[in-house]
């Protein structure tokens, strides 16, 4: 298992078991809440290059995500190719980062495979969070850079990557080594919690 930076919701003797590479179920439970509570949107990456097979199993855990009547409406787009993910800075104004990634993965969606119209968003952004989780659980950088709703990026990665009409960009995943650290930042707010109803 890579070293995380530790979190506080974590007991002294979940993480001695999480240091010891102890495989008990107490241990992946625990690691699976470190990766959540220090994954961070990763800009910067080295020039070191990135196996395939860590990103096979990011995209078995991206399509392992739940669905609406479990329609998995989703196409993924491995971009590798140093002149395409170059190019995407030229039309998305917060990618920039693109130029120094190693991969890059465009989630897609294909509507007509719904069962509920109107819910392929939600499916790809699940899709999209698991995706994230899994490269960071194996030591890679990732970031979130937002596609669809904005009709121009949505059509220039169209053009740029030959997607048919009927499959829509959702969300683009550039993807390296990184090269600046995951940690956990202090998000919890209790008070954004309603418990029986909502009470301020």
């Amino acid at each position: 298992m890579p070293s995380l930076h530790s979190g506080q919701l974590l007991d002294l003797k979940t993480r001695g078991a999480l240091s010891a590479g102890q495989n008990t179920k107490e241990a992946h439970h625990a690691y699976a809440l470190e990766c959540i509570l220090t994954r961070r949107s990763i800009r910067k990456f080295t020039a070191e290059p990135v196996e395939q097979g860590k990103i096979d199993l990011a995209l078995q855990a991206a399509m392992s995500a739940p669905s609406a009547g479990n329609s998995q409406p989703w196409h993924f787009v491995l971009i590798t190719d140093r002149a395409l993910l170059d190019a995407v800075p030229g039309f998305h104004p917060y990618a920039a980062m693109a130029r120094q990634a190693q991969a890059g993965v465009l989630v897609c969606a294909e509507p007509a495979l719904e069962k509920y119209p109107g819910y392929w968003p939600i499916d790809c952004a699940a899709a999209t969070q698991n995706l994230l989780l899994a490269l960071h659980a194996q030591g890679l950088g990732a970031v979130w850079v937002g596609v669809w709703p904005e009709k121009d990026r949505v059509e220039n990665f169209r053009k740029l990557l030959g997607i048919p009409e009927g499959v829509v960009p959702h969300s683009f995943v550039p993807v390296g080594r990184p090269d600046m650290p995951s940690y956990e930042a202090a998000r919890f707010k209790p008070e954004r919690i309603h418990t029986d109803g909502w009470k301020p």
